[in-house]
């Protein structure tokens, strides 16, 4: 019998890769297998000098449900856990430091690390029927890791709330609390990403890549600091070809021709 992959991938001509989580019968689960060919899949992109945009998709009527509780329940083991949320922690952490831009696209719930999944991509676009929860509470389990993802999303007393209480939020609500950027109906899904893929995928790699890591560093540090390094970081930008011609495009008054 031949096993389907956990993660699906394609890419096209323009080098817009989508990766499909493809475990629907358990909700796509993050067990430790899926976590290794979502990192897996994850280092390959990142070596694409290629690739322009990443989409994070997924199967079936979840988009992801969190860690895979019976396989964590089958042998409980702190070093085990350690391990696996530390696993859990480096694909996070992969999305964030990939030097594309990452879309979600939310089709279902997303509970628990399937939350935090969605909240470390750089942008999301969700089904009005998706819906979203930091749920462990409610199983005893503190959402401690997806709360590192959240705060840094949500207001503090939202992202706070969510966590102590487990509670559901709609697509429309994830929306105003800025968890993701767009929501749409389910039938509208495939082409809002499309739309948001397409201003994306249009703008120089160079650019987006120094952008997209001088966002997130900045994020981490003093003012100060940040100050100085997103004007070297600008400074670096300004001398990339793409961004001279971008410049002179604008004084000629005449659309830029992209030299890469």
């Amino acid at each position: 019998m031949t096993t389907e992959p956990l993660v699906l991938s394609s890419t096209d001509a323009r080098g817009v890769v989508t990766l499909t989580l493809n475990r629907p019968q358990a909700f796509n689960a993050l067990s430790e297998s899926m976590l290794e060919a979502l990192q897996e899949a994850l280092d390959k992109l990142a070596r694409d000098d290629s690739a322009r945009v990443l989409v994070l998709a997924a199967n079936g009527r979840a988009f992801c449900a969190g860690h895979d509780l019976k396989e964590m329940r089958a042998e409980p083991a702190q070093a085990l856990y350690e391990r696996l949320f530390a696993q859990c922690g480096r694909v996070m952490m992969s999305l964030q430091r990939l030097p594309v831009p990452v879309v979600a696209r939310v089709q279902g719930i997303a509970t628990a690390a399937g939350c935090q999944l969605v909240a470390m991509c750089d942008l999301a676009v969700a089904s009005m029927d998706a819906r979203f929860a930091v749920s462990g509470v409610n199983l005893g389990l503190f959402c401690s890791t997806p709360s590192v993802a959240l705060s840094r999303n949500l207001p503090r007393k939202a992202a706070f709330e969510m966590l102590v209480t487990g509670d559901f939020v709609s697509a429309e609500r994830a929306q105003a609390l800025g968890l993701v950027n767009h929501v749409v109906p389910p039938a509208e899904l495939d082409a809002a990403v499309a739309a948001l893929v397409d201003r994306i995928a249009a703008k120089p790699r160079v650019a987006l890549a120094m952008g997209k890591a001088l966002f997130y560093r900045q994020l981490e540090t003093g003012i100060d600091a940040a100050y100085a390094d997103a004007a070297h970081t600008m400074a670096c930008n300004m001398m990339d070809a793409n961004a001279l011609e971008g410049v002179q495009a604008f004084i000629d008054k005449r659309p830029p021709q992209w030299p890469g």
